[in-house]
């Protein structure tokens, strides 16, 4: 699956690999990676820290 380059859907397909999975915050910037976007584990940390509870409260329902 191709993720557009809008800040938001890259912001949603992180948090969703970390809520659906358990997987470490590097996983996931290797999972991104291989989608064509290169971040660094620290930004989806600060994603996680900063939306992460927002996403869980959301995807639970």
């Amino acid at each position: 699956m191709e993720v557009s380059s809008k800040p938001a859907e890259i912001h949603s397909r992180a948090l969703s690999e970390k809520i659906s999975y358990p997987l470490s915050l590097r996983q996931v910037e290797d999972l991104l990676f291989e989608r064509g976007i290169d971040i660094c584990h620290e930004t989806v940390r600060f994603w996680w820290n900063r939306f992460g509870p927002m996403f869980a409260t959301e995807f639970r329902r």
